[in-house]
């Protein structure tokens, strides 16, 4: 018995003895962690970020690198802040970077994770990936709902020139997210969503800014999940708080949509298509009713923020740069005159006004920091090594702003896009030096609506009025930030109409 457990003793010291140098010497022999600032005992980096993380992370890959580690908290996090970064992690690495992990605004918000955005690659994700574009996000389904569009900028136009009339300033988000609320209630549920601008639209409107800024904050309780429950922010509190709200409204539109179903003729919109699903034998190919809220949640409130910020921005920018407002007026009398109202299919002959777009996406894409990926297993990029389970954060607004690829890139300068060298980037994920909406495999569902929508709808506005700020107001060009990059002030402006009377008139 006693050389029996001297036996065991042995073996188990050699087995011991013998991980230990191998571990040591795959240590020494792996690559490195990327650089990165040190952070403090437990917390990590969390207290560096500051309020503008974006800004900071920006600032510190000038220090640190274009790949960059930060502890936070208990998680290991890197940061990609070049455009050969974001290829390597979101083209070469896609598939390893193909999951979101697990936070408070997907729990608390998306009805855990339910939805496309924050939901795990595999069946369900890519059905409802595939319903979205067959019926309201790719071109095929975009051309489907042109009349739609056109209707609702009717609606938007008559109402800022009933404002011009009263002298009242056009309170520029406000606007944009009640026409793009309709746009797409118009899509989803065969209805306006909101028949009247007023508290209720005014309200959505809030409450998507709060949904978008809760869920780009930085919680401690994702990155230290053992003190979750104490919610030291009280983020989760605010979140499940607005995610009965928006409960509420989406639980109504549902109900109203199945009630009235009867009365509906013609082709299935896209609520129906979903309800469809529900009946669908095949488990992968079934969806449920929280997936369908979870969806409709992603749609009103992804698909009304981000593109009326870029909107709001573009504006903003051209009551700065009056003389680039002056050139998009002329392109505009040139191309369409001043007797008709802008067609959607007039874009394509607006090479200046495509290029204010393309420049608004560089300098102030709608998300600052994509949402997170995270690794499903170790990798190395650029010759560091990325553990699994790292939280990815590609810097949007930093890639934008880089001196390295930009020419002088604080400045808002559309005629760049007219440069040999910048004349071919075009901003839907191909090329890393302009993503505003990520690349990959987990790229925005809407990117090709996002866009259609910014130039027809900037276009529009740019074309049927002229624009000043109220007298005695100066113009506001600080960031909020939030999972979508709002203006700090909401931009108010003047508008008075430029076409003539006839111009205004939409069949």
């Amino acid at each position: 018995m006693a050389f029996l457990l001297r036996e065991i003793f042995a073996a188990t010291l050699v087995f011991l003895i013998s991980r230990y140098l191998i571990r040591s010497i795959i240590k020494r022999s792996s690559p490195p962690l990327p650089p990165g600032p040190p952070g403090w005992p437990l917390i990590g980096a969390l207290p560096l970020l500051g309020a503008m993380p974006h800004v900071t992370l920006a600032k510190m890959a000038k220090k640190y690198g274009p790949v960059m580690y930060l502890k936070m908290g208990t998680q290991d996090m890197v940061v990609a802040s070049t455009p050969d970064a974001a290829r390597a992690f979101l083209k070469t690495l896609d598939l390893n970077f193909s999951n979101r992990p697990p936070n408070a605004g997907a729990t608390n918000l998306a009805y855990g994770a339910q939805d496309l955005v924050f939901a795990d690659y595999g069946a369900r994700w890519k059905l409802l990936r595939k319903l979205s574009n067959l019926h309201m996000l790719g071109g095929k389904a975009l051309e489907n709902w042109a009349t739609v569009r056109d209707a609702e900028l009717a609606h938007m136009v008559c109402a800022m020139c009933e404002t011009s009339r009263k002298g009242q300033p056009v309170v520029v988000p406000e606007m944009l997210s009640y026409a793009m609320a309709n746009m797409i209630g118009q899509v989803i549920l065969s209805r306006r969503v909101f028949v009247t601008k007023g508290s209720e639209s005014n309200e959505f409107k809030d409450m998507v800014v709060e949904l978008m800024t809760s869920a780009g904050f930085f919680n401690i309780g994702d990155f230290i999940p053992s003190i979750a429950w104490m919610d030291l922010q009280g983020i989760e509190r605010g979140m499940k708080k607005l995610h009965k709200k928006f409960d509420v409204l989406i639980t109504k539109m549902i109900e109203e949509h199945m009630a009235s179903s009867h009365q509906r003729k013609g082709k299935p919109d896209f609520l129906d298509v979903l309800l469809a699903s529900l009946e669908n034998s095949d488990d992968d190919q079934r969806l449920t009713i929280t997936n369908i809220k979870a969806l409709l949640l992603n749609l009103f409130t992804a698909g009304t923020d981000t593109s009326s910020s870029i909107i709001e921005w573009a504006i903003a920018e051209m009551l700065k740069n009056p003389i680039i407002l002056k050139r998009a007026h002329e392109e505009m009398d040139r191309v369409i005159g001043r007797n008709r109202r802008l067609q959607e299919s007039d874009l394509s002959k607006l090479p200046y006004l495509q290029a204010i777009c393309k420049e608004t996406f560089r300098k102030h894409p709608s998300t600052p920091l994509n949402l997170p990926l995270v690794s499903t297993e170790g990798c190395v990029v650029n010759g560091y090594y990325i553990p699994a389970n790292t939280r990815l954060s590609v810097n949007i607004w930093a890639i934008g702003r880089d001196p390295n690829v930009w020419e002088n890139p604080l400045d808002f300068t559309p005629e760049r896009f007219f440069s040999e060298k910048y004349a071919k980037i075009e901003p839907r994920g191909n090329d890393f030096e302009l993503i505003p909406f990520g690349a990959g495999r987990r790229i925005c569902a809407g990117t090709r609506m996002g866009i259609n929508l910014v130039e027809y709808i900037l276009a529009t506005l740019v074309h049927s009025f002229e624009w000043r700020l109220p007298d005695g107001v100066e113009l506001n060009m600080e960031e909020a930030f939030g999972l979508a990059l709002q203006k700090a002030v909401p931009l108010s402006a003047i508008v008075s109409p430029r076409l003539a009377p006839n111009g205004y008139t939409y069949e």
